[in-house]
């Protein structure tokens, strides 16, 4: 599928808005088939084959294409149709389930609907799952090892299949949560049932010469078990059939989307790679009928015959029929609690702890984050956010009253809500003519449609169209707020076409923008919790790799997409938007107790450069003025990308 892609990407119209969904796509968009469905009912079709079926299936079904190439009649009588007509069809579109969407929603839904008029694989989703509905129990904001300890209990307690896809597989500590995972997954099978065997499916982005005529190279096991990956070997896992695909569409078109499906009831999705680092991260788990969703997805972007099948390819999701199973009334954890009665052993490599639920999981890790005897709240903050990789780095930042961290956030009770799969599909040209994709249309169409505020939180944002929709917006009087990391993957940002480095843009932002519109721009420098002043990410010491947008504090994009050049142009990405202002508003409290960013990041409204109360800059920043020859800097970070070493 990946290959055909970049033909139609490259031939799309350069439209970001067509008006009008077509009577096909709104056919498959209501109809029950799908690419999981069709491998349900014949396991020996490969996903690639499966959306050739379903496509000449739909041909079969409405004729010919014409209704993607409407005649002037048609599109002259469709214009006649009100917007809340058109509204509606967009409704008819998705499976929403008891709650239907909001308005706001359900127009940015119709945006990236109408985007797929042509080539609905450009979703990388069957069209009757792009809209469903779901709930989230649980969202982690904090380091890396806290993202991995919960994967590893999600893999432990699988039954029957795990899918596990990220953009950079790194043998070290984060990944050896995973792999131990796998081990002790394949113990217990044993135990309980000798005869039992559990499917695992991974699937990363390492370049490899042999993509050049594969995109979808799959890995032998003395390859997937070397230093580099780590993976187990067959003799250590015996009840587990692992298989590993490393997927890259050459030149430019990166797998960078992160998920994980464990059988098929419970999905995460998550803005970490496997590879230690010191980033602030998000992952949202999710539940309901959005699984399949991004079950489907997955398999479009596996795209090879599954050997061994998954085993639930013939399920669905568990559906789910009342609350989210987490309520402050049930004594739990809720997310505005920082203090327990009772210390538990952390997590480690080195000691496993795994846990039966997430109630058990968030008390573990609420005890790892506070203070010990003799140590105070900041401390523990600190000794938290060192982890692995910056052991004995000091912070500065006071106890304050602004909230206990609190990396687990088990969200209170709420019925399914909708939700929608926004992706993009890689492009490996490099060019920037694959702008016309759910991701960006849903971004450009979230900041066009705002009506009281936008607020982003991105290591990058240098992607020429979203800067001028932040422009935009802001001179109509939307207030936008944004959370973006100080010198993240500077050195690639320098490189030609690329749009220019994070501290470039707030600077010409501020510069450039109207007296009144200045006034609704809102740039910070992130700030981590235990720290008083931004710290360049170069210098590998508090970065933030969170990747959401939120809309008048009432629909929400998270996943897998930076707001720059690479993610709007070329990288496969990943991404859910949802209508819920509970979750919202759970988020934006999480979110400001996990960093410092509001209450020291605040760049200058004068040039969009941050200064301490002395009038200094951040040491050791880019700044404004890179200098002669900036490509030059770009190719060495081009380089460190591709040794893992880089911003992702």
């Amino acid at each position: 599928m990946s290959n055909m892609l970049d033909d139609s990407q490259e031939n799309a119209a350069p439209e970001l808005h067509v008006p009008i969904i077509s009577e096909r796509l709104y056919d498959m968009c209501r109809s029950e088939e799908s690419v999981s469905s069709l491998m349900g009912k014949h396991p020996d079709l490969t996903p690639a084959d499966a959306w050739l079926k379903l496509m000449e299936r739909q041909r079969a079904h409405s004729g010919d294409e014409k209704d993607v190439e409407e005649s002037p009649h048609q599109r002259e009588a469709c214009s006649d149709r009100d917007l809340s007509e058109e509204l509606h069809r967009a409704r008819d579109c998705g499976k929403w389930g008891r709650n239907e969407p909001s308005d706001l929603f359900i127009s940015i839904y119709n945006d990236t609907l109408c985007n797929l008029n042509k080539d609905p694989g450009l979703g990388m989703v069957s069209p009757s799952l792009l809209g469903r509905s779901g709930t989230i129990p649980l969202t982690i904001i904090s380091v890396l090892p806290d993202i991995v300890r919960h994967m590893s209990n999600l893999i432990v307690r699988a039954e029957k299949e795990v899918f596990l896809a990220t953009n950079f597989w790194q043998n070290c500590v984060a990944s050896r949560y995973l792999t131990d995972a796998i081990r002790e997954l394949s113990r217990r099978v044993q135990e309980r049932d000798g005869n039992s065997r559990v499917v695992i499916k991974v699937l990363y982005d390492r370049g490899n010469p042999r993509q050049v005529f594969d995109p979808h190279h799959i890995v032998r096991e003395n390859e997937y078990t070397g230093d580099t990956i780590g993976l187990p070997p067959a003799e250590e896992i015996p009840s587990v059939d692992l298989q590993v695909i490393n997927y890259h569409q050459p030149l430019m078109g990166t797998f960078h989307a992160k998920y994980m499906i464990v059988d098929r009831r419970i999905a995460i999705v998550q803005s970490n790679n496997v590879q230690d680092n010191d980033n602030l991260e998000m992952m949202v788990q999710v539940e309901g009928p959005i699984v399949d969703s991004l079950y489907d997805m997955a398999l479009l972007s596996w795209n090879k015959r599954l050997d061994p099948p998954l085993p639930c390819l013939n399920s669905s999701s568990l559906p789910v029929t009342g609350t989210s199973h987490t309520s402050p009334d049930d004594g739990l954890l809720s997310p505005v609690q920082s203090q327990i009665t009772e210390m538990w052993p952390e997590h480690t490599t080195d000691d496993p702890h795994y846990d039966d639920n997430l109630e058990e999981e968030a008390r573990r890790a609420q005890a790892a984050v506070s203070a010990k005897p003799g140590e105070t709240a900041m401390a523990a903050v600190t000794r938290h956010l060192n982890h692995t990789v910056n052991v004995g780095f000091i912070g500065d930042a006071p106890d304050c009253d602004c909230g206990a961290m609190t990396p687990y956030v088990l969200h209170s009770a709420h019925e399914p809500f909708p939700m929608a799969l926004v992706n993009r599909a890689p492009y490996g040209r490099p060019n920037h003519k694959s702008i016309s994709n759910p991701q960006n249309v849903a971004w450009l169409s979230a900041l066009r449609k705002a009506q009281k505020s936008v607020f982003i939180q991105t290591p990058t944002l240098n992607a020429e169209p979203v800067v001028e929709a932040i422009r935009e917006a802001c001179e109509r009087g939307i207030d936008v707020k944004c959370y973006v990391c100080l010198g993240y993957n500077d050195a690639g940002e320098m490189l030609p076409f690329q749009n220019g480095h994070n501290e470039k843009i707030s600077h010409n932002l501020h510069t450039t923008l109207s007296h009144k519109g200045l006034s609704h721009l809102h740039w910070y420098w992130y700030v981590g919790k235990d720290q008083r002043r931004p710290i360049p990410a170069m210098q590998k010491k508090r970065s933030c790799h969170i990747k959401l947008m939120m809309i008048d504090d009432h629909v929400a994009i998270v996943g897998s997409g930076n707001q720059d050049t690479q993610s709007w142009f070329h990288s496969q990405e990943t991404n859910i938007m949802i209508d819920s202002a509970q979750i919202c508003r759970e988020w934006t409290e999480a979110l400001e107790r996990n960093q410092n960013t509001r209450l020291y990041g605040a760049v200058s409204r004068e040039d969009g450069v941050w200064k301490d109360e002395n009038g200094g800059e951040v040491e050791g920043a880019t700044g404004v003025d890179v200098g002669r020859f900036p490509w030059a800097k770009g190719v060495v970070g081009a380089v460190r990308r591709l040794q893992g070493t880089g911003g992702f």
